[in-house]
């Protein structure tokens, strides 16, 4: 899969209380994509989203854009588990000739709008919510605390690794301008922040945020017109299994995405571990980022944390990852911000803790047992 790129990139800030629609800033976010690929809107002729009810669907933007028609769109049910997978719908799109320019955009108030953990009574969609509330299954964090406990347990970690997933999270943030958590923090002030579900602290969990991203995807030789070196789709993979996403009746709750996509994306990629120069993983939780370390093979298993502690996942260090800030520190988008920082780095064009010579980044999205993984590479 490398007949399609990634021509422009686009998006708002992340706001804590936006006060704007969904549609106004995705409309914002895929305007500047367009202009950073070089390209008018009117040659956009494909578009795609993915969302969980807090998104804006394909048709409103089209018309927000004064479209007369396109040829190939799709909204996609999902959260972070479609941030890199969406790269592959839409370079398929491409490559079969269904489209020659697609848009590929998230836009959403996630902090002002509904926010994870809101439940209700129902039938279809949802409803097995109602059999897991009432033992305190009151949102993701509850669910992937019990993942965290059994992974660190598993391997020999404790919260002394966790911490320096945050850390070092905190430290590659300070210099990035779009972080909303810039602030320096020390080993006491995690310890001292307070327990949300064990292990899992307030400051393990990734922020909430109003905003929106949006990329242009389009043939490579339509992309070396744009003013930017184009990034390649090498290879995009859904995989999962039971597991994390219903723990309720997982055999093995304790198996993340990364797991069952890794094999899969490094093949069709026709590259391995040692190739990538940057990794952007979905910091959810600081543990589920060791995890993803250790199940994509940036290091062996039980050594995630000493990696991190020893400063080697730095921007400058053997193994990036998240020079941003990551979801836990620059904020999140369902994964979509850690797409464009991808190609950021790979452009050359990060704004801070831009890593030595990236060509091959890895990215990542999960909602549990299921998600993605995309391997991009400079032309």
């Amino acid at each position: 899969m490398t007949r399609a790129a990634i021509a422009g990139i686009g998006a708002t800030p992340l706001y804590r209380a936006s006060g704007r629609t969904v549609l106004d800033m995705a409309l914002d976010a895929v305007r500047a994509a367009v202009a950073d690929a070089g390209l008018e809107v009117p040659e956009v002729d494909g578009v795609l989203t993915y969302g969980l009810n807090d998104t804006i669907a394909v048709q409103y933007l089209i018309e927000g854009l004064g479209l007369p028609s396109v040829r190939w769109h799709n909204d996609i049910a999902g959260g972070g588990s479609q941030s890199a997978s969406i790269l592959g719908d839409a370079a398929r799109a491409i490559e079969a000739g269904a489209a020659r320019t697609v848009v590929v955009f998230r836009s959403l108030n996630g902090r002002t709008g509904k926010r994870l953990g809101q439940s209700a009574l129902r039938v279809g969609a949802g409803a097995e919510e109602e059999f897991v509330a009432p033992y305190g299954m009151r949102g993701p964090v509850h669910l992937f605390a019990m993942v965290a406990r059994r992974f660190l347990y598993e391997r020999g970690l404790d919260e002394q690794d966790t911490a320096a997933v945050v850390l070092r999270s905190r430290a590659n943030a300070a210099l990035n301008e779009r972080a909303t958590r810039r602030d320096p923090m020390t080993l006491d002030e995690y310890l001292a922040s307070p327990l949300i579900a064990s292990p899992l602290r307030l400051v393990d969990c990734c922020q909430e945020n109003d905003g929106a991203a949006a990329l242009v995807v389009t043939s490579v030789d339509r992309a070396r017109t744009g003013g930017h070196a184009p990034v390649l789709i090498r290879a995009a993979e859904r995989a999962g299994g039971p597991g994390s996403s219903n723990i309720a009746r997982a055999e093995d709750g304790a198996r993340l995405f990364s797991h069952y996509v890794a094999p899969l994306v490094y093949s069709a990629a026709g590259l391995g571990p040692s190739d990538v120069d940057v990794s952007l993983l979905y910091d959810a939780y600081a543990p589920l980022q060791l995890q993803q370390m250790e199940d994509f093979g940036l290091c062996a298993p039980g050594k995630s944390g000493e990696l991190v502690r020893s400063g080697e996942t730095a921007p400058t260090g053997a193994v990036p990852v998240n020079p941003h800030g990551g979801l836990l520190s620059e904020g999140s988008l369902h994964g979509f911000n850690n797409v464009l920082e991808a190609v950021r780095q790979l452009r050359g064009e990060a704004p801070a803790n831009q890593v030595p010579g990236a060509r091959t980044a890895l990215v990542a999205g999960f909602g549990g047992s299921y998600g993605s993984a995309a391997v991009l590479q400079t032309a």
